[in-house]
């Protein structure tokens, strides 16, 4: 294989901001109603009776009744915006850490402590350049549509934090975001460790069918994709899901009163819901998350693939080209 990997875009780290991007908006127009349930679960003080199945579908069957289908899709704009800039901010910054820690040479063997430490630097900067969004989106999903205090679309959310709150309102949270990027580094670091190893498997396949590897061939197979990404956010998800809580409680404007800061959230939640209620919504948050990620990175992975195989017949057609002329 070349040394110097072809893209569809002027830099390899454009290709995989546009495959990240694609992958936002394709995992929320599939998974958007439940991650409304997600949220509106997390700022919830009520123990949901039943199990998780139920609990979502008699939520969801609510929500329909009271809002319609639109209602399902309340808070739409801000989650797409959010997850496609997220996940496009963090793989541009993703891949360009990643290709400075290895020289720009794809044979290089990063050690899973580098792919640990360009995932955090990677989350932490997008996390900070994509809270505004996230704190719209939360308070879209969790007031009422009629209600005067409802917020109509991402730049009416705004709008209304800016005035009302000032800047500081719109990067509410962001220190827990901050915590927050060990989910995903945890997450890439175990991923990235599994990919390696299912590419080494698949090279000594090749190897010992006397065949050679072409840029067709570097890509794994969409269930290997998805037991890796739902295997690695599980791990993840689990380690570090109580911050997720806790962020989502102190940016609702509705309940500041009782959630105004980090340690007095965590002390309120202590003492009236003690150890499960750092973990309320887990349940649908995985039905959500695990299909959610599986998704994104099976979308991301072929997208990835797809400019990077253009881009290589592009380059070998302008190959033969120059040598005809």
């Amino acid at each position: 294989m070349s040394t110097s990997q072809p893209s569809f875009f002027p830099t390899p780290a454009l290709d995989h901001a546009a495959a990240g991007l694609g992958a936002g908006v394709v995992a929320v127009l599939c998974m958007q109603p439940l991650d409304l349930l997600k949220v509106k679960y997390q700022v919830s003080t009520e123990n949901p009776q039943g199990g998780v199945g139920r609990q979502i579908w008699n939520s969801l069957k609510d929500i329909q009744a009271q809002q319609g289908w639109r209602g399902l899709y309340r808070g739409l704009g801000p989650n797409i915006a959010g997850n496609a800039s997220s996940w496009g901010l963090y793989f541009l910054f993703y891949d360009t850490l990643k290709r400075r820690a290895s020289g720009d040479d794809p044979n290089f063997r990063m050690s899973a402590g580098s792919y640990l430490l360009c995932s955090a630097q990677a989350s932490a900067v997008t996390a900070i350049l994509t809270n505004p969004i996230w704190v719209v989106k939360v308070r879209m999903f969790t007031s009422p549509p009629d209600s005067p205090d409802s917020y109509r679309g991402l730049w009416h959310g705004f709008s209304r934090v800016w005035h009302t709150e000032g800047i500081t309102g719109l990067w509410k949270g962001t220190a827990l975001a901050l915590v927050g990027v060990g989910n995903g580094a945890i997450q890439f670091m175990a991923y990235e460790e599994m990919k390696r190893w299912g590419f080494e498997r698949k090279r000594r396949q090749f190897k010992k069918a006397g065949r050679i590897m072409t840029p067709e061939d570097d890509k794994l197979s969409n269930s290997a994709y998805t037991v890796m990404s739902a295997a690695s956010k599980l791990f993840a998800l689990t380690t570090t899901y109580p911050y997720q809580v806790i962020r989502s409680r102190i940016q609702i404007d509705a309940t500041a009163h009782l959630y105004p800061d980090i340690l007095t959230t965590i002390k309120r939640t202590w003492k009236g819901e003690s150890f499960r209620g750092f973990y309320r919504g887990l349940g649908t948050n995985l039905v959500r998350v695990l299909p959610g990620t599986c998704v994104t990175f099976v979308v991301y992975e072929n997208l990835a693939w797809l400019l990077r195989t253009t881009a290589a017949r592009r380059r070998a057609v302008a190959g033969t080209t120059t040598i005809a002329s």
